[in-house]
């Protein structure tokens, strides 16, 4: 089978680019490497160097996707606070991005296409844990695009009749993981910091709580959703752990050493409920944070 990832240069698209490559299919990349690795590229796969934000390039989207499978759309620009601080750059990527993408999907009449979707989209919300079916409350643009991007995919299905489906992801690590910049997650700023040997900063009094999920994992769930004949009508796929954990603890599990700073505007915890994604991918996470914490300290000679 033929499949297409955006941004398949970054953290989560090149994990699943590999694994698509590992199972015998033709992958084709569209990543411009703004955020994106070169070496996270697989030799195996076909690399197009184009900007998804680039309306002018809907020909050549076009012609890349023709005769593909499953266009899995994991182009984005992440991160609360840099969307905050720089919300044009995002929503031309993120907003835009999006669009150009269902366009040249439904042009290119794609079979499926899947969504990178965010639990940010749920904001402030004290109902844990959050189900597809709570009342959206996106606080940042990051989260506000999210969310449009859902309704984007919806809408497409319904008016341009392509199949799409919304995969929420949790709080999501794993091999990859940025370990410093904007878009770092918390597991590896920690990792970074321990690496560094300078002490894990914790946002307030780190009884927060986060439910992180394992990029394996949600590679998993994205092969399941494009396979599933069940779906495709613009559903909203929760993926996360169904647990979760307070930063104080994951720093713990990492090292020893940390400090306190002043807290930031963010929720106080999150958690998935899964029971969607169980009944609808027969879906469930394989992998713990605190084996895999184990694991990959070992392998790079973290103490």
């Amino acid at each position: 089978m033929k499949y297409i990832v955006t941004g398949g240069a970054g953290f989560i698209g090149s994990n699943l680019v590999d694994k698509l490559i590992s199972m015998g299919h033709e992958v084709h990349v569209v990543d411009n490497f703004s955020t994106g690795k070169r070496e996270n590229c697989n030799q195996k796969a076909f690399y197009h160097d184009y900007d998804v934000s680039n309306v002018n390039n809907i020909d050549i989207f076009v012609e890349i996707m023709q005769a593909s499978d499953c266009v899995f759309h994991c182009a984005a620009l992440a991160g609360v606070q840099s969307s905050i601080d720089n919300p044009m750059k995002y929503e031309i990527n993120n907003t835009i991005g999006t669009i150009n993408m269902l366009k040249s999907a439904s042009d290119a009449m794609v079979q499926k296409f899947i969504y990178s979707a965010s639990s940010s989209v749920y904001g402030l919300t004290e109902k844990l844990p959050s189900s597809e079916d709570d009342l959206p409350n996106p606080i940042s643009p990051y989260a506000s695009q999210k969310y449009y991007g859902e309704i984007c995919c919806k809408m497409f299905s319904k008016t341009y009749k392509l199949k799409t489906i919304s995969l929420r992801y949790f709080n999501v690590y794993g091999e990859r993981q940025n370990l410093d910049g904007a878009y770092a997650n918390v597991i590896g700023i920690f990792i970074k910091q321990c690496l560094d040997d300078v002490p894990m900063t914790i946002n307030g009094d780190g009884n927060q709580k986060r439910d992180f999920i394992y990029v394996g994992d949600v590679v998993k769930a994205n092969i399941l959703a494009a396979q599933s004949n069940k779906i495709g009508s613009g559903e909203v796929i929760n993926i996360g752990n169904g647990k979760n954990i307070s930063i104080n603890d994951v720093a713990q599990l990492i090292g020893n050493n940390t400090i306190h700073r002043k807290p930031v505007s963010e929720p106080f915890a999150n958690l998935a409920d899964v029971s969607k994604a169980k009944k609808l991918l027969d879906w469930e996470p394989s992998v713990e944070l605190n084996d895999w914490i184990i694991n990959y300290k070992s392998k790079i000679g973290l103490n």
